[in-house]
């Protein structure tokens, strides 16, 4: 009997020590990016990505991403926007709409993860009226607070997300998450460092395959990964680039850091049908 007490000690000791130092290795997702909006214009290179010398130009969208088990649960990686103030000048599909097309309902999404909450981003929330959001502490607390104070800095923000944000938080649809390397659903890690946004995160997903990261704003484009150049928007560049550079030695397959706003990920894997595209199963 006491060495059974023992070893029960011994292990909820190390549960506490070590509680996210494990990732769940039997939850095998289906990845899928899906893009709602973009533009017929390009634009330059060096627009988004500081320090490069390339007179060549991007095309530039908007996307979310899909996270599926076997319909047990389907989480989304950002939410895109809704406000009309964004959509002008925009090929436009509202979020909810998109995910219709493979026979999603916005009642059936379970969680939404928020990588950081600029307007298109975090504007398409209140589309799913049950789903869970997660999202950094540091990163919500900077949003509904600091930023709006003198000297803070609300770039990318819209006053209309940070009710909607704190009405979720009201209704009890939303878990805080606080720090680096944290398995928040199984088989599903965030991580943070990048400095976009006050504390933005990106996300390492288990699949049959292999392991896939949203890197969401984390990365703009492949460009900004190869060439280990930062955007013009954070906090902190060079943390952006050491970010950069963690997520190219966490998977094996560069491809599967997925950017957020480059149209070469609708190019790079295979169609499931217009706008969809399935990462990795």
């Amino acid at each position: 009997m006491k060495s059974k007490i023992y070893f029960l000690i011994v292990i909820s000791a190390l549960s506490f020590m070590f509680p996210y130092n494990s990732f769940s290795q039997n939850n095998n997702y289906e990845v899928f990016a899906l893009k709602f909006a973009s533009r017929n214009e390009m634009i330059p290179i060096s627009s988004i990505a500081v320090g490069s010398t390339s007179r060549d130009s991007i095309g530039v969208c908007n996307m979310f991403w899909l996270i599926r088990e076997n319909d047990a649960r389907i989480i989304l990686v950002d939410a895109g926007f809704t406000d009309s103030l964004y959509i002008k000048d925009l090929k436009y599909t509202r979020p909810d709409k998109i995910l219709l097309n493979i026979g999603i309902k916005p009642k059936d999404v379970t969680d939404i993860i928020i990588t950081h909450p600029h307007w298109d981003h975090i504007g398409g929330i209140d589309l799913f009226p049950k789903a869970m959001i997660w999202m950094q502490k540091d990163d919500y607390d900077y949003f509904v607070g600091s930023a709006w104070q003198t000297n803070g800095n609300t770039n990318g923000f819209n006053q209309k997300d940070v009710i909607k944000i704190v009405q979720k938080n009201l209704d009890k649809k939303l878990t805080l998450v606080k720090g680096d390397d944290i398995e928040i659903i199984p088989g599903i890690k965030v991580y943070i460092g990048s400095k976009h946004t006050y504390e933005s995160q990106f996300i390492l997903v288990n699949t049959k395959s292999d392991k896939v990261i949203i890197a969401s704003d984390n990365c703009w484009y492949y460009y900004n990964l190869i060439n280990l150049l930062p955007i013009p928007v954070g906090f902190d560049p060079k943390a952006y680039i050491q970010n950069l550079k963690r997520m190219k030695k966490m998977v094996k397959n560069l491809d599967l850091i997925i950017p957020g706003h480059d149209p070469l990920v609708f190019s790079k894997f295979p169609e499931v049908t217009e706008n969809i595209v399935k990462i990795s199963d």
